[in-house]
């Protein structure tokens, strides 16, 4: 058995144990296109060889941006690592500008990118950095192709160097560099070791029930986020063949093509998957649509476990045979576990997806954690609606005096690249400070409460948490984003980013015409209806947290126009400085 320390140990792992004739799959022109476990292995070494050839040192820097996740990151990552270089992977939908600081303050000589609209942003800054080189995984005519490095390694008489370099290779050596999508400032270079991610794949494994070497996974969270590149990384370990979806438009049809069993995403695909559902749902007529709503409402209820005793669970097994299973063959039919991560799912949808039996399993954690530090688990009464699960195996939690939430473990960071002062305001001892606020049950279910840095004080000196009002209010299927203001005012508002086309269909329902967004944003009887979305989630909250004005924003809160981060979390100071103006209206 091969000892596993190192990041590029789970390849030959996967070979020796399971030696998979589709580790990988990819649509190439229309078609899914695989490689075995081997091939994987011989085009990760080819790589090595190349790089080598091109005169690539241990700890160099390697910058990879891609649109889409593909079986060419994957061998690339590898062929990177046993060189004792570094990977930089880069968030495809930042600005150039973004680019050309983090490819200067990570000295990146080579970088690989994806297509041409991504070539084209790099060529752009290429003169300010230190790039040698630039190679596509696509061909764009005029641009060297990341096979011509495959090339350089066909000749395998540098292999024995290969090797020496792999062994030089320690456990506790840098092997990424991963530059937080920070919601303020400039990103910071997060430094993850070998075996911070390696430690954090075998702590995860114990709690993901898998059929080793049978199970398909789909994959389409950006694998420049640690969270899917760990994942990736357990899917190797544990023999499951991993398919690359083509995009979120086409996630659908890959679900149906695929038939996976395990998916991970972020909790706005599922609500996006959900309301789809609901949307279908409500075009039925007569029976149909009664039954449909009476199996959501069942599913709504759900509590794991049988808690809800056996007159609810006959409910469910009926609401499961008449309806769910339909959802379930909707999603490929294989489905029996998705995993959420990166911000807090609503609980609504942990109950019905675990009522139409595909369970999401919400985790928690972050970049510098490598990332997961809990996770929900079904097995073993590990699952509790509402939290982030227990903590895994070798990592310890405690909660500060202010409820701030310290980690410590081997998946903790080494530490942000080149910043001594910014790591030493993170770290107390071996402690990392989340800045999450949170709580342990006594059955030792961790929950997250809030963003400590987000908290703030009205003018009569009482505490708002915006996440956790955002997070009740989200639950409306008019309210796509909500961000909570209120700092130093005498109450909470909200700027409300709606959901336009569940607006567009309740309108035509209500036989109301708009014209133009305009239209919909000041529409009387919308915004009736939307303050009794308000008025029903603020019976939740204390008299002092309730949204007592709100203003709908007109356009919709995206990456390129500055309103989110590249993970979908929100800007707030860009936000408020886009909507003053709305925010003066309200105050």
């Amino acid at each position: 058995m091969i000892a596993i320390t190192r990041i590029f140990d789970f390849p030959y792992h996967q070979q020796e144990t399971y030696a998979l004739k589709k580790a990988f799959t990819s649509k190439h022109r229309g078609k899914w296109v695989s490689i075995s476990s081997q091939e994987y292995i011989d085009k990760a070494n080819a790589i090595s060889r190349g790089l080598l050839r091109l005169g690539v040192k241990a700890n160099d820097k390697i910058a990879v941006i891609s649109s889409t996740n593909r079986t060419e990151w994957n061998i690339l990552d590898i062929g990177v690592l046993q060189t004792g270089a570094q990977n930089v992977p880069i968030y495809p939908t930042i600005s150039a500008e973004d680019y050309e600081y983090i490819l200067n303050h990570s000295e990146a000589t080579y970088c690989f990118v994806s297509d041409a609209e991504i070539i084209k942003k790099i060529n752009a800054i290429k003169g300010k950095t230190k790039l040698k080189n630039v190679y596509t995984f696509d061909d764009v005519p005029g641009e060297n192709n990341w096979n011509d490095v495959l090339k350089l390694g066909e000749d395998n008489t540098n292999q024995n160097e290969v090797e020496t370099r792999k062994n030089a290779v320690k456990p506790n050596d840098l092997a990424t560099l991963i530059y937080t999508s920070g919601t303020t400032g400039k990103p910071k270079g997060v430094m993850l070791s070998h075996n911070n991610l390696v430690s954090n794949v075998l702590d995860s494994e114990k709690r993901v029930p898998f059929d080793y070497g049978a199970s398909k996974s789909l994959s389409f969270l950006p694998v420049c986020h640690v969270f899917e590149r760990m994942i990736l990384y357990l899917y190797q370990y544990c023999g499951v063949e991993i398919y690359f979806a083509e995009s979120i438009e086409a996630m659908g049809d890959n679900l149906k093509e695929i038939k996976p069993n395990v998916m991970t995403a972020v909790p706005r695909l599922y609500e996006k998957v959900y309301d789809k559902i609901i949307a279908k749902g409500a075009d039925l007529s007569g029976i149909k649509k009664m039954l449909f709503f009476w199996a959501v409402k069942v599913g709504l209820k759900y509590e794991p476990y049988g808690k809800n005793g056996w007159w609810y669970e006959t409910q469910l097994k009926l609401a499961r045979k008449l309806i769910f299973s339909k959802w379930k063959a909707g999603l490929g039919g294989n489905l029996d576990l998705m995993v959420s991560g990166s911000a807090a799912l609503q609980p609504r949808l942990t109950r019905i997806f675990a009522a139409a039996e595909m369970p999401i399993m919400e985790g928690y954690g972050l970049t510098e954690t490598s990332p997961v530090i809990s996770v929900n688990d079904q097995r073993d009464g590990g699952f509790k609606i509402g939290t982030v699960g227990k903590v895994i195996d070798n990592v310890e939690v405690k909660i500060a005096e202010d409820g701030e939430i310290l980690v410590k473990g081997p998946n903790v960071m080494m530490g942000y690249y080149k910043d001594a002062k910014k790591t030493a305001e993170v770290m107390t001892g071996d402690y990392f400070h989340t800045g999450d606020i949170g709580e342990i049950d006594h059955k030792g279910f961790l929950k997250i409460t809030d963003r400590k840095k987000e908290m703030f004080k009205t003018s009569g000196g009482k505490y708002v948490a915006p996440a956790l009002i955002e997070n009740q209010f989200k639950q409306s299927r008019f309210i796509e984003q909500i961000m909570v203001i209120g700092e130093g005012e005498k109450m909470p508002a909200a700027l409300i980013q709606l959901n336009f086309e569940f607006a567009e269909a309740w309108a035509k329902r209500h036989n109301i015409t708009f014209t133009s967004t305009q239209d919909i944003i000041t529409n009387s009887k919308l915004i009736k209806r939307i303050q009794e979305e308000i008025d029903q989630a603020n019976t939740h909250f204390a008299k002092w947290e309730q949204i007592k004005k709100f203003e709908i924003t007109p356009n919709v809160w995206t990456i390129d126009a500055g309103h989110l981060t590249p993970t979908m979390k929100m800007k707030r100071k860009v936000i408020k400085e886009i909507y003053k103006d709305l925010i003066e209206k309200i105050y």
